[in-house]
């Protein structure tokens, strides 16, 4: 008789727990997609001018980076500043959010190996759930990666849209063309990745110890998240720099078959910091306003959401 009731119990147990595993990833979705597509629009005509001079031999400088930004708006108006953007938001938006969702997840499963179980993650560990989190992210979206740096350096009339993109590529280039640069990516979000989240939830946790408030308020979000992209990115530019070269190879008039000799060629034809470091002045202006934005976002659209769900489940 026990076992009998107890099994309907036990059932609906496992049943209300999937229910919730499953709104938790949906919540983690959500709010990643959010996060990356505000981020990513806030900065998009900075991001497309770092782009313009990764993929060229000219000098960057801050006066530069204006004159390219102005001369832009002047010839082509002030929407093609954000030329790419939508192949950008096709990108992000899954992008952004795999990488959310699956950061709490590896977070959840290294905890339960580690025994930290709904504590904060030691830092290794920490690491490691970044990095894994950016490197599922980057596995699964990366020729809308491809696709995005072509449309940025191209001119309207060679590239319509994104499928035309797609197109072109794969029959002007061959479809191994929309991996190209795949390298490179993957072993610059590692460091990019792993030292982002790492930042931001080791900032987090030491201003709960220090404040003893278990949430900091938006501004405190907004600058943790602007020092985890300035460090994150600094540490992974050189990559960044070789694989926008790879990507943009076929329009560019550039062959680069390897990560090593495209470094050697950029070092020869640009010097070592002139060439693997082109842009990063204005990756720090860019980067930490992108990145505080996105783990703002993150945070603020998830504890939305769970008070929604939380009302909700009240009044029924």
């Amino acid at each position: 008789m026990w076992s009998q009731l107890h099994q309907p119990i036990s059932h609906q147990s496992a049943l209300f727990q999937g229910n919730q595993e499953k709104k938790k990833v949906l919540n983690s979705l959500m709010s990643g997609a959010l996060a990356g597509a505000v981020a990513k629009t806030a900065v998009a005509p900075l991001d497309r001018t770092k782009i313009m001079f990764q993929v060229s031999s000219k000098r960057f400088s801050a006066k530069e980076a204006y004159r390219l930004i102005y001369r832009t708006y002047l010839n082509e108006g002030f929407w093609s500043l954000w030329r790419g953007n939508s192949a950008t938001m096709v990108r992000v938006i899954p992008y952004a959010a795999i990488q959310f969702c699956a950061h709490e997840e590896y977070k959840q499963l290294l905890g339960s190996y580690y025994g930290f179980q709904g504590k904060a993650l030691t830092p290794f560990p920490r690491f490691i759930a970044g990095s894994l989190a950016g490197t599922t992210a980057a596995m699964l979206t990366y020729p809308l990666d491809m696709v995005r740096a072509r449309m940025a350096v191209t001119p309207k009339e060679m590239y319509s849209n994104i499928v035309h993109v797609f197109i072109r590529i794969s029959r002007e280039e061959g479809l191994k063309t929309l991996y190209r640069g795949f390298t490179p990516t993957i072993l610059g979000v590692i460091p990019y990745a792993g030292l982002s989240f790492f930042t931001y939830e080791t900032l987090k946790k030491l201003h709960a110890d220090h404040s003893g408030k278990l949430q900091p308020s938006p501004p405190e979000r907004l600058l943790f998240g602007a020092c985890a992209g300035l460090i994150g990115q600094s540490a992974s530019y050189p990559l960044d720099v070789v694989r926008r070269r790879m990507q943009t190879a076929g329009v560019m008039g550039h062959t680069y078959s390897s990560i090593l000799l495209t470094m050697q060629e950029i070092i020869r034809e640009e010097g070592l910091i002139r060439g693997l470091y082109k842009g990063l002045s204005m990756n720090w202006v860019k980067g930490p306003i992108a990145v505080g934005i996105s783990f703002t976002t993150f945070d603020l659209t998830q504890i939305l959401l769970r008070k929604l769900q939380h009302s909700t489940n009240v009044e029924r």
